[in-house]
């Protein structure tokens, strides 16, 4: 975890050329020596911050995982229409300048890591934060959604698995997102939430003519 930093601390400049390179080439083809050379320090000095490459990987994906609670709190604070409120958490969830959508990108490509208990008691550190975060959420969107069940506006299913259906479909984007790609942030939202309240809402009866 992180600890308290002097003025004079590399340890955000190293944080971001990671998330550079990590996002762009891959965390298996980013070469440790390589993230030294562009903050300009001997890549011995790394390790003063980072014991590893997987314990800088694991704090972005822990880093992330509290961003995207807190964003989640944000924009639904106060809000008490549940359709309102699912509509801004997805919305939030692409707000997202081009490093923090390459860090999203690096946290949803290796959520796998988080399954298996690390060796390293600082790495084993980040990976139980990492867990606990990602219950945190799915917490937080599984009460969004019973809100909703228990208003009537959202087919009665179990929250939990709802939620992470919702929360699958939101998280894929990162995986082929690109900032110089043809759709934008603005253009997926738009369509994962049109996509999300389908899955949810319940559907008005259509109306049916007698002939």
């Amino acid at each position: 975890m992180a600890s308290r930093e002097s003025a004079r601390s590399k340890r955000k400049v190293i944080l971001d050329a990671a998330i550079d390179h990590f996002g762009a080439v891959g965390f298996e083809h980013t070469k440790w020596a390589t993230v030294a050379d562009q903050v300009g320090i001997g890549q011995t000095a790394l390790y003063h911050y980072f014991e590893s490459k997987s314990h800088c990987l694991l704090t972005i994906m822990r880093m992330q995982l509290d961003s995207s609670l807190a964003g989640f709190r944000e924009a639904t604070s106060g809000v008490a229409d549940p359709t309102r409120a699912l509509k801004a958490a997805i919305a939030s969830a692409y707000e997202a300048t081009e490093r923090e959508a390459l860090q999203r990108r690096i946290l949803h490509n290796h959520m796998d890591l988080l399954s298996t208990p690390r060796q390293s008691k600082r790495e084993e550190a980040e990976r139980q934060a990492c867990r606990e975060l990602v219950r945190d959420i799915e917490a937080e969107w599984a009460e969004l959604i019973r809100r909703g069940i228990d208003k009537g506006v959202f087919l009665d299913r179990d929250p939990v698995v709802t939620a992470r259906l919702v929360l699958g479909l939101v998280v894929s984007v990162w995986r082929w997102y690109r900032s110089d790609g043809s759709t934008s942030l603005d253009e997926i939202t738009e369509v994962i939430t049109d996509s999300c309240l389908r899955m949810v809402r319940v559907r008005a009866p259509r109306n049916t003519r007698k002939s």
